[in-house]
């Protein structure tokens, strides 16, 4: 009697994990776009902030270093991966 109605519940058990996980998949690829979008337009003078925090200006790049000044001529430097998003982004 309920054997049609259990089989549309079977496939929706199935479908619904796999839907998560396409919708996972496709989110972290964008942000992955917009991260490396970012990371290969950043200049000298921009203010960013890294994954750990931390705001600084740009004072030096290279391919693999920026060089942050945090303030009062304190200048340090991190992996250009580490810069997540320019301060103008944070809400």
């Amino acid at each position: 009697m309920f054997s049609g109605s259990s089989g549309l519940g079977y496939l929706l058990i199935l479908l619904l994990p796999f839907l998560l996980l396409v919708f996972i998949i496709v989110s972290q690829r964008r942000r992955a776009q917009q991260i490396q979008a970012l990371q290969g337009s950043l200049a000298v003078g921009e203010e960013v902030v890294t994954t750990s925090g931390l705001y600084g200006t740009i004072v030096e790049l290279d391919a693999a270093v920026v060089t942050l000044d945090a303030g009062n001529g304190t200048t340090l430097r991190f992996d250009r991966r580490a810069v997540g998003m320019r301060a103008s982004e944070v809400r």
